[in-house]
């Protein structure tokens, strides 16, 4: 398929974590991939697919399903039922907006206590990468994943992110400085004698916003980057003062190698 990569990395981040949470007491995600061919009018137009050759890639979770009325509210902005802590109602419909933008359609079955299937058709090509893409892809990918040094400041809220965050930048050879709030964050900040090259902020915290940890901390450190990481899009983002640029924005559910690759080209901007 003719595809973006750090895009259908996000599609099947936000499936699979949607998948992790449906099945609080554990059971088994499974994905698959498929060349499928679309061929008569009722198969297409249930799907809102032409007739023709598509891959099909599909995510189906053991969890606790879906009454009908849900599964027809999913794919909307802002809903979810997940508490509020939990979950923003914005992976599936980013999930959504992924699939359109390639030509592809999603469809979705679930029912209550059998778990959920959700079945992406992207339309196939017989067109292969020049040789040099696929040469120049595998540069990027050793470039963007190579161990580092330097110092990190994490900033999150959440304990099990902030902890497997900060455990993969130490295993790419990063000093890691661990910090669960804005107010901690600024006086560690103001109490370590090195030098911190990242910020990696949360976004949206209580008490104070990631731009408001970063400002505070660049009165003392002018030379100190930041890479802002939130599961929230958009509009959401920027009324925090953030601007959703490659540069110095990463999404939330966010791979290893798009976190360290991210890390790595900033720090070799420091």
């Amino acid at each position: 398929v003719r595809a973006d990569i750090s895009q259908m990395e996000q599609v099947l981040m936000n499936l699979v974590v949607n998948a992790r949470d449906a099945m609080p007491d554990g059971g088994e995600v499974k994905i698959e991939t498929e060349a499928v061919e679309i061929q008569d009018a009722y198969e297409s137009g249930r799907r809102g697919l032409k007739p023709g050759p598509y891959i099909r890639l599909t995510v189906t979770d053991t969890g606790t399903g879906m009454a009908p009325d849900t599964v027809g509210q999913i794919f909307e902005p802002f809903f979810t039922t997940k508490s509020h802590d939990k979950g923003t109602g914005l992976g599936l419909a980013t999930v959504y907006g992924i699939v359109k933008q390639h030509g592809g359609s999603i469809w979705v079955y679930s029912e209550p206590g059998q778990g959920t299937m959700f079945s992406i058709y992207l339309p196939r090509t017989h067109h292969h990468p020049p040789e040099e893409r696929i040469e120049e892809r595998r540069t990027e990918t050793a470039s963007g994943t190579a161990g580092g040094t330097g110092t990190v400041l994490v900033v999150e809220d959440d304990a099990n992110v902030r902890k497997l965050t900060c455990k993969l930048l130490a295993r790419q050879g990063y000093e890691v400085i661990e910090s669960e709030s804005a107010e901690d964050a600024v006086q560690k900040a103001a109490d370590f004698e090195g030098d911190i090259h990242i910020l990696l902020t949360d976004v949206i915290m209580p008490r104070m916003k990631g731009p408001e940890v970063y400002r505070q901390i660049a009165e003392h450190r002018p030379d100190i980057r930041v890479l802002y990481m939130s599961g929230y899009t958009g509009q959401v983002l920027v009324r925090q003062g953030v601007g959703n640029t490659a540069a110095q924005f990463i999404q939330k559910p966010f791979s290893n190698k798009a976190l360290i690759g991210k890390v790595n080209r900033l720090m070799q901007r420091s």
